[in-house]
């Protein structure tokens, strides 16, 4: 039966026959005279399309892709497309002249009868390549000063503005709650919060150079410049997740003793943290250098190997090893923060477990509650929550490995932390806010094939309730980019083994992860333990 299940999960992720978001629905090919789309909308019935080649704009039904009529562009060099409920806005990135270089931006609302011009206004950004309305404002993108601005449609007065999610924006769409913005180096598209701009959902773009977004009250469509498709995206799905991108994983995790003497050690135990399965990871098989003397449960449910040997004398090395083979994965979250469940609908044997108060956290202390109070003010949706204790990391910490763990009052305070230790404050703020969090730790592939890894990493993940547990990497989301930020809030690449998961203190692997030991030692001797990760090469 484990086997069939084996299978049947390797189907479902060989094959995508998941439905999740970004999974294409439909395709067709754009309006055959066109050769290089670009702004798209929907006007309630049909979707319509700019072309820049042609200078027209094409009404299709999205039935079938026909081209049912045509109007000519306002201009020569139109990039973008909103739908007021009325009439058509159209932006042109060179503002009404055809000249090389002439970056002067102007958006024109047009009659849908006849393409006649009713209005016209300079926008306040130079190349606007998307455009959208979202009920009294238009918005645009920018892919040269890669941003994203709203501005008032009379006279193009800019309400707001946000650094683009990536550094070549070109469409845009709005779905009611959230804006979406497709990018051609990245070629993705992402889900954006209007009021702040922050990135919330991150996909692969269905091809290669994806230019116009349009919505059409349930699902997002994306013309693409490079295949000339037209495709229907899925949004919102029972899938919670997407896993893609398998890789083959062997990798060998030693624990060695030395000692040095010129005294004997007296005893020396080595803890091995044994991996499971997750959504990130498969694991196909375990092995051990010998058998361990016993695998211990500790109260956070890890698995760990341990290996307790007696008198090790100077001079000597003891080595205990894990091997591991496994399939590795990509995982994407898709978290609305609008479908995230309240406090109330966390279960209790969660909360019992991932909101307690302890000596590493210590989530009572004054800098941590004046942070959590800086960083969340009134807020009260758990994802916009964790979302703002993320944000206040990213503003007040930087990286930097200082040797040993200190507490997270110590760290927030002092500004700078590893991995771990930007873990440390980000659990202990997240439980201060009633949101479970508890941290995962895995040793790292490090772009070689064969590589070793001695650095290891640790991240966090949080219990959002319709949701589940949810990664996010404080450390590895210290970024500029609006887009780099967001992936490390609800994504995991297949870089990682994630041999632990703890909430803190474990009986066997204490507060690390990995590995752990214990010795005992002759007076004045000097044993030193060492550990790390050997990747190797699957053929």
């Amino acid at each position: 039966m484990k086997k069939l299940s084996t299978l049947i999960f390797a189907l479902f992720i060989s094959f995508g026959l998941f439905a999740y978001t970004g999974q294409i629905k439909q395709m067709f090919d754009a309006p055959a005279p066109a050769e290089w789309s670009t702004g798209m909308t929907f006007d309630g019935t049909h979707l319509w399309l700019a072309d820049r080649k042609t200078d027209m704009l094409y009404c299709i039904n999205p039935k079938n892709g026909k081209v049912e009529r045509e109007l000519p562009a306002p201009a020569y060099w139109p990039t973008g497309l909103a739908w007021d409920g009325e009439n058509l806005w159209c932006a042109d990135m060179k503002g009404g002249l055809p000249l090389t270089e002439n970056y002067f931006g102007k958006v024109y609302k047009i009659n849908p009868k006849d393409g006649s011009i009713l209005h016209a206004l300079n926008v306040p950004v130079s190349a606007p390549t998307g455009l959208t309305w979202d009920g009294n404002y238009l918005w645009c993108v920018d892919h040269l000063r890669h941003e994203l601005v709203q501005f008032d449609p009379d006279d193009g007065t800019t309400i707001r503005s946000f650094p683009s999610p990536a550094s070549d924006p070109r469409g845009l769409t709005f779905d009611g709650t959230y804006l979406w913005i497709s990018d051609r180096l990245k070629d993705e598209i992402y889900m954006v919060e209007p009021k702040n701009g922050k990135v919330i959902i991150v996909f692969q773009s269905p091809d290669q150079y994806p230019r116009g977004l349009a919505w059409d009250g349930e699902s997002l469509w994306n013309a693409d410049s490079q295949s000339d498709k037209i495709y229907k995206i899925q949004i919102k799905d029972d899938e919670l997740f997407r896993v893609s991108n398998p890789r083959q994983a062997s990798v060998k995790l030693i624990h060695e003793y030395t000692n040095f003497g010129p005294g004997d050690a007296l005893s020396t135990t080595a803890f091995l943290a044994i991996p499971v399965d997750r959504p990130s990871q498969k694991i196909m098989d375990v092995s051990y250098s010998e058998k361990p003397d016993k695998i211990h449960t500790d109260q956070w449910g890890q698995q760990t190997a341990v290996f307790e040997k007696g008198v090790l004398v100077p001079g000597k090395k003891r080595e205990a090893w894990m091997h591991v083979r496994a399939e590795l994965y990509n995982v994407d979250y898709f978290v609305f923060p609008d479908q995230v469940g309240s406090e109330s609908d966390i279960p209790s044997e969660i909360s019992e477990k991932y909101l307690v108060d302890n000596e590493k956290y210590d989530i009572t202390n004054p800098i941590i509650q004046k942070g959590l109070k800086e960083a969340v003010g009134e807020t009260k949706n758990l994802y916009w929550k964790a979302r703002r204790i993320f944000d206040y990391l990213i503003d007040h910490m930087y990286y930097e490995m200082q040797g040993g763990w200190n507490t997270a009052p110590t760290v927030l305070e002092r500004g700078n932390g590893s991995c771990s230790e930007y873990t440390f404050v980000y659990i202990a703020m997240c439980r201060a806010s009633g949101i479970p969090a508890r941290y995962v730790g895995s040793v790292v592939h490090r772009r070689d094939d064969a590589a070793m890894d001695d650095v290891f990493h640790r991240w966090v993940e949080i219990y959002l309730p319709n949701f589940g547990w949810i990664p996010v990497d404080p450390s590895r989301g210290d970024k500029q980019s609006p887009r780099d930020q967001a992936m490390a809030f609800g994504h995991l690449s297949n870089s990682f083994v994630i041999t632990t998961q703890s909430g803190g203190g474990s009986e066997t692997m204490e507060w690390d992860y990995n590995f752990n030991d214990r010795y005992t030692s002759q007076p004045k001797s000097f044993v030193v333990p060492d550990y790390y990760a050997d990747w190797e090469l699957v053929k």
